[in-house]
């Protein structure tokens, strides 16, 4: 990253103006602007889970209902997506086969929020059919589904949107802004870790993101984000990454297992044991529905089958020669991370709390500290919406066209692929014990 002599003040200033001009857009340019350039987008859904069925379902609709008309939902399970029907207060057809659904409906864009191994099918068919695609993080779970969807974007000329909500959060979008003023000099070094705690943390080891032929591992699934936002906090991607990891807590480190909470003889031993039953709308969306597939959402976190690991650890290097250290933990008691970056002029450290009991959640200060300086102790408010704020405007970014876009936040395919090829190569640096370079895996 190049250095800037913009001074404190008017990197304030210059960050102002660009929050502004999103802002004033927002604001002079609502439905009626939209309503000028075209109609409703025409979206349709597959996969009906919790973030079909809300984050990209529910609160999409209600938040873009002027710019989206939702045309269609598809998933495997025919209960779970009679029930998103209903949940959703909609009127639109059902399906259970994903073409079918969408050369009757005919939608402009699909979003795919399905179990992470699967995306690729449907972004792939859906591009071939004609439609744009949005799609959950991860893209894929390994690097030939990553390379086929990266061909069949360039050969169909559709396009693929990547929701790296993370991105838009204000604490984030705040740390690009003093990066990219560049008032600390260039990055050297990255210090990044990431703690899951034994609420979240643990849900993992309860769902199909347990299994690394589902979710690639949380190398994939979860640290994705991770990689992402390094990615655009660098302006850079990954070139090595050397990994070691362990299943430490959960699977066959339990003292005793059941295949679900539900039923459990060692409930009132178990300090992992979860009541699904006590979530009317989990209970309805997936014990009521568990006939139809099989799927249980409660698992034992302690099942003998989980094959993905709870302790990771990794060294990073960079296309700008920048290095990171990095490490997840999935059972710790309390959740969020610690981000530094080394600059040649000094140094900006973020803790972000997102659930611990001896701080206020909405609010997480930034600190940057100059070489011979002081330090200076920046408040940031996190904005309403999940994920702190990030959910509302992503989906603001996803369904408003020509939104401006100053920090760059909107994620293509690449995008897409340069967060899951870091957390690829760790399993196999893993697996393999060696330093895995991405180019061994992908040429884009």
């Amino acid at each position: 990253m190049k250095e800037n002599v913009t001074s404190r003040r008017d990197f304030l200033t210059t960050a102002g103006k660009a929050a502004a001009v999103t802002t004033a857009y927002t604001m002079l340019n609502p439905i009626k602007s939209f309503s000028q350039q075209q109609k409703k987008i025409k979206v349709a859904i597959v996969g009906t889970g919790s973030r079909g069925s809300g984050m990209w379902g529910k609160e999409l609709l209600a938040e873009q209902g002027d710019k989206v008309e939702l045309v269609g939902l598809c998933d495997i399970n025919p209960l779970r997506v009679e029930f998103c029907k209903k949940y959703l207060d909609t009127n639109v057809p059902t399906y259970t086969d994903f073409e079918k659904m969408v050369k009757e409906t005919k939608p402009d864009r699909i979003i795919v929020t399905t179990v992470d191994a699967t995306h690729h099918q449907y972004i792939i068919r859906g591009m071939e059919l004609g439609c744009d695609i949005v799609t959950e993080k991860p893209m894929t779970t390994d690097e030939e589904k990553c390379k086929a969807i990266l061909e069949t974007e360039k050969k169909t000329g559709k396009k693929v949107t990547v929701t790296f909500n993370y991105r838009y959060s204000p604490h984030r979008q705040t740390m690009k802004e003093i990066l990219m003023s560049g008032e600390i000099g260039e990055i050297v070094s990255v210090d990044f870790h990431w703690y899951l705690d034994i609420i979240h943390g643990a849900d993992y080891f309860r769902r199909w993101h347990r299994l690394r032929e589902k979710s690639g591992s949380l190398w994939v699934h979860k640290a994705s984000h991770h990689f992402d936002l390094v990615n655009w906090w660098l302006e850079a991607e990954p070139t090595e990454i050397s990994a070691f990891g362990k299943l430490n807590k959960y699977g066959k480190n339990g003292p005793f297992r059941s295949k679900t909470c539900r039923g459990c003889p060692y409930k009132d031993k178990c300090d992992f044991y979860w009541d699904i039953t006590n979530n009317p709308h989990y209970t309805k969306l997936y014990v009521e529905c568990e006939k139809a597939d099989g799927y249980t959402r409660d698992g034992c976190v302690f099942r003998e089958d989980v094959n993905i690991w709870d302790t990771m650890t990794a060294n990073v290097k960079y296309t700008n020669d920048v290095v990171m250290s990095y490490s997840v933990n999935a059972f710790t008691p309390y959740e969020g991370y610690r981000i530094a970056f080394n600059c040649s002029k000094g140094r900006l450290e973020h803790w972000n709390h997102e659930r611990q009991p001896w701080v206020v959640p909405a609010q997480d200060d930034i600190r940057l500290t100059k070489n011979f300086g002081t330090t200076e102790i920046i408040t940031v408010k996190a904005a309403e919406g999940g994920h702190g704020g990030g959910d509302t405007r992503l989906r603001d970014m996803v369904f408003t066209p020509g939104m401006p876009d100053p920090y760059k936040q909107a994620a293509d395919s690449r995008a897409g692929a340069m967060a899951i090829l870091p957390g690829i190569a760790a399993r196999y640096s893993i697996d393999e014990n060696r330093t895995v370079k991405i180019s061994e895996l992908i040429n884009i």
